[in-house]
């Protein structure tokens, strides 16, 4: 008989209620496609949904880095880059020369080098200040031109700087001119004397020290009407001294000076020319506001519809004053500075007022002479041996624009000048050497034979009377106050003037060739 199988092992225990496990794994399966179905359609359902719904928004992802600094390390400031020391440049040499050795022109400069000179803590503050910079530094201003073209200087004889023995008299004059100059730059009309040798007799003529800064104006055009500037020259140290006194002693007003005098006016409209020339020629923007505003100030005193006088929008005027006004306003616009047109237009019209058939120019009327200080002042130099009114409007007529062809009373008035050719007679009173000075001027202007006959006898005359002996070291160059105005002046005055009277054929050119 064969043997028996063995015994099968379940793996799986049957279900708790009797049924086999088989059983019950084919009853599933029998249920298995209704199962599928039903799970495949819930499936198909979630997936709808899932597609219908809006996805939610997805965050940008964010990273934070978190560094952390380390502890600053100490840093040391470095010391500011130092520039190069650059030797300063040398500058000419002051010119050395005896009493009777004519003044050489030094080679222009272009830099505001020099020593200016004195000892005066303020004077030096400011040359540190406003001059040892170069001329790129500072910016030139308007150069030289029109009626300026013809200032050359350091003209000779034979040329057309004057006549024979004109320059090396000019060159005693501004030799003076600077032996007596102060350390600050003025030029003291009364106290010049204390610049003498005090071995030779000393200098007479002392003028009236109210008018220190309209002596320092004059002195300063001498020197600006010989070449000289405040960079060039060989006199440019006194114009640099020289102007910054006159700027130092300029108010906020505008006025030069003080108003201490009754006629104080002259000084400041003479100061404000110089200024207004000593800015042009020299080109330095640095005193174009001292400039301007010496001629607001101008504007500020002039009458209103009229000219100038004594004292600022009294009613009143007078040619005297107004022909130093013009020549300021006219140095001014000539420099591109502000000057009110309606001035220089009045004064046109006070001159044609002022001016009778003849031609003469009056000092506040028609025709009238000029004014004479109280006391005998009248009879030491009699108004009617001096034509000073008509040579002022004459020369004043030429920067008004106006032309002696189409202006009748130019012609006049230059014919009345030659009646009163330059004398240097004291006894009959003839001496006035501000007639003179704008006579000149004016008759240059007109030229042709009227300048040859003034010229012919101013030249003479002026050389002759100018002291030139060695022996008078202290007087040699000047010309002695011995004129109708040389005690409010004194020699300052009357030596600055007449240097002015020599250089009137090289001064201004002619404005109308």
């Amino acid at each position: 008989m064969p043997a028996s199988a063995p015994p099968v092992r379940r793996h799986c225990a049957p279900a708790a209620d009797g049924v086999p496990f088989e059983a019950l794994v084919a009853e599933r399966l029998r249920q298995a496609p209704t199962f599928a179905s039903s799970l495949a359609a819930h499936a198909l359902a979630l997936l709808l949904l899932w597609l219908l719904l809006p996805a939610p928004a997805r965050e940008t992802p964010r990273h934070h880095v978190e560094v952390a600094a380390p502890d600053p390390a100490p840093v040391a400031t470095p010391e500011p880059e130092r520039m190069p020391e650059v030797a300063p440049e040398k500058t000419d040499e002051p010119v050395v020369v005896d009493a009777n050795t004519p003044i050489v022109d030094a080679a222009p400069a272009d830099d505001a080098g020099g020593d200016a000179g004195g000892d005066d803590a303020a004077t030096d503050a400011h040359l540190a200040a406003d001059l040892q910079h170069a001329s790129g530094a500072i910016g030139f201003g308007p150069t030289a031109g029109g009626p300026y073209t013809g200032r050359s200087g350091r003209k000779g004889p034979g040329t057309t700087g004057g006549g024979i023995g004109a320059q090396p008299s000019i060159d005693a004059a501004l030799r003076w001119l600077r032996a007596h100059q102060d350390d600050d730059g003025r030029w003291d009309c009364d106290g010049f004397a204390k610049h003498d040798d005090p071995s030779l007799p000393a200098c007479s003529g002392p003028g009236n020290g109210v008018h220190d800064v309209g002596v320092t104006g004059l002195a300063l055009l001498a020197f600006l009407g010989d070449g000289s500037t405040m960079r060039s020259g060989p006199y440019r140290d006194q114009v640099k001294k020289a102007v910054l006194w006159l700027r130092a002693q300029q108010r906020d007003d505008g006025l030069f000076g003080a108003p201490v005098a009754h006629d104080y006016l002259y000084d400041h409209a003479i100061a404000a020319y110089a200024m207004c020339e000593a800015y042009g020629l020299s080109g330095y923007s640095l005193l174009r506001e001292p400039a301007q505003k010496g001629l607001d100030h101008l504007a500020a005193h002039r009458n209103p519809y009229g000219v100038w006088r004594y004292q600022p929008r009294d009613g009143d005027g007078d040619t005297s004053i107004t022909g130093w006004c013009v020549m300021a306003l006219a140095a001014g616009k000539h420099f591109g500075l502000a000057v009110d047109a309606t001035a220089l237009q009045t004064t046109a019209v006070w001159l044609d007022t002022v001016t009778d058939a003849s031609g003469r120019h009056g000092y506040t009327a028609a025709g009238q002479r000029s004014s004479r200080k109280p006391g005998d002042h009248g009879t030491r130099f009699p108004a009617d041996r001096t034509e000073a009114m008509t040579a002022v409007g004459l020369f004043a007529r030429f920067f008004l624009g106006q032309d002696p062809a189409k202006t009748p009373a130019m012609p006049k008035a230059a014919d009345l000048l030659l009646q009163q050719l330059p004398t240097w007679d004291e006894a009959d009173g003839r001496v006035d050497h501000y007639a003179w000075y704008y006579a000149s001027y004016a008759l240059f202007q007109m030229g042709g034979k009227r300048w040859t006959a003034w010229q012919k006898q101013l030249e003479p005359t002026l050389l002759k009377k100018q002291h030139r002996d060695p022996k008078d070291g202290n007087r040699f160059g000047s010309w002695d106050p011995d004129c109708a105005w040389g005690e409010d002046g004194g020699r300052v005055y009357s030596t600055a003037i007449l240097a002015l009277c020599l250089q009137a054929n090289y001064r201004y050119s002619r404005l109308l060739h």
